[in-house]
């Protein structure tokens, strides 16, 4: 059996601020491509297939594309819900769903309820472990010790364990978590459900079935040879730039795990941080192949330009963030703002505060001129009141 383990698609996800449903609909063709291509049997989708728990129309107009295409090429689909879908949402007609291929595991009921494939060496069960919030669930269960997503995905393999141990044959796991050892590897993106180190789940629980496909992690991660995070297929953050996209592509054998390899998606823009003052950025020719990527520029000017971001957008006209961080920093002292002031005139006291506000950088002469001004205008009115 070819399995083909993606994740994280983040349907409705904006990318500072621009939306990105076109960019993703593309990428999920081309998925559909290799699908058809590699003759995949089951694709499987580990969570946070919406970006939010109340998508957008064309949102599930979307999903139901990339679905659809998928199901055409005769692959059966598997998902299950993260932390930002709504697990009673993403299942809806989800009984009917499943007459057509695509199974959709979002209840804690079911967690031991396989969806079961056969291939020429016999069955493969597949289970779904939705993102598990232990506050909600725990009430079901009061037996069980549910504090900590540790606890909640422990007590979900307990159950699968011991219905694999009844059925028998090959077993696979889709988990949407945060499981330990992920490293670098996780992005700015990933919403902190590891408040503490709480909700971090040990690797280790997912040992005994032939593969586990997990989602959460923004990036490609191995933790070990059968326990694995695809990642999203499209970049949702400038900390994911140099992490490719793609998907696990699974052979099962008779015996079990026999081949994963990584396959490519392709990326519809790239991401480029640069950094320099405004006027390298502006001028370098060897940032000229990153004028049609996303960029994310990180100005290191004494003081920080005025208008930078219309400036940059002239030759980067997919600047998306622009931060200003001085190669050299001031060096103001140990003594307070107040105790550097003291005693000085008005006119001095606003040029102390330009200084201090940008990097050491005082009024010009032209500015000085214009305070001055200021200040002898409040003082005139102040006198004829």
């Amino acid at each position: 059996m070819r399995i083909l383990h993606t994740s994280d698609w983040h349907i409705g996800r904006s990318f500072h601020g621009h939306p990105t449903l076109d960019a993703l609909d593309g990428v999920l063709e081309e998925l559909t491509r290799i699908v058809r291509e590699r003759d995949v049997d089951v694709v499987l989708i580990a969570g946070d297939v919406f970006d939010s728990a109340t998508p957008s129309a064309d949102a599930y107009r979307l999903l139901t594309r990339a679905l659809t295409r998928l199901r055409e090429t005769g692959a059966q689909i598997v998902a299950t819900s993260g932390n930002h879908d709504s697990a009673a949402r993403l299942a809806f007609q989800s009984e009917f769903a499943r007459l057509a291929g695509i199974h959709v595991l979002t209840r804690d009921e079911t967690l031991d309820v396989p969806v079961t494939l056969d291939d020429d060496h016999g069955p493969v069960h597949i289970y779904g472990i939705p993102y598990l919030e232990p506050a909600l669930i725990r009430h079901k269960y009061p037996d069980e010790t549910l504090r900590t997503q540790a606890d909640a995905v422990g007590f979900a393999m307990r159950r699968i364990h011991a219905d694999v141990a009844v059925r028998g044959g090959r077993s696979i796991v889709v988990s949407h978590c945060f499981a330990q050892g992920v490293g670098d590897a996780a992005s700015d993106v990933e919403r902190d459900i590891t408040s503490g180190g709480i909700d971090l789940v040990p690797a280790s629980v997912f040992d005994g079935v032939d593969y586990a496909a997990l989602g959460h992690i923004h990036g490609r991660a191995t933790l070990t040879d059968s326990i694995r995070y695809s990642g999203a297929p499209l970049h949702y953050s400038f900390s994911e730039a140099r992490k490719p996209r793609g998907g696990w592509l699974v052979e099962l054998d008779a015996s079990g795990l026999a081949d994963i390899e990584w396959v490519d998606l392709p990326v519809p823009r790239r991401l480029s941080i640069l950094t320099g003052t405004l006027e390298q950025l502006l001028t370098d020719e060897a940032h000229t192949d990153a004028e049609g990527d996303w960029v994310s520029a990180v100005l290191t000017d004494t003081v920080r330009p005025i208008d930078g971001m219309r400036k940059l957008q002239r030759r980067f006209p997919y600047c998306a963030t622009m931060v200003h961080e001085p190669a050299e920093v001031a060096d103001h002292g140990t003594r307070t703002y107040a105790q550097r002031v003291q005693g000085k005139s008005d006119v001095d006291i606003v040029n102390e505060f330009l200084a201090y506000v940008r990097n050491g950088q005082g009024a010009s002469e032209a500015e000085g001129d214009v305070i001055r001004e200021a200040i002898d205008g409040v003082r005139s009115e102040e006198a004829s009141a």
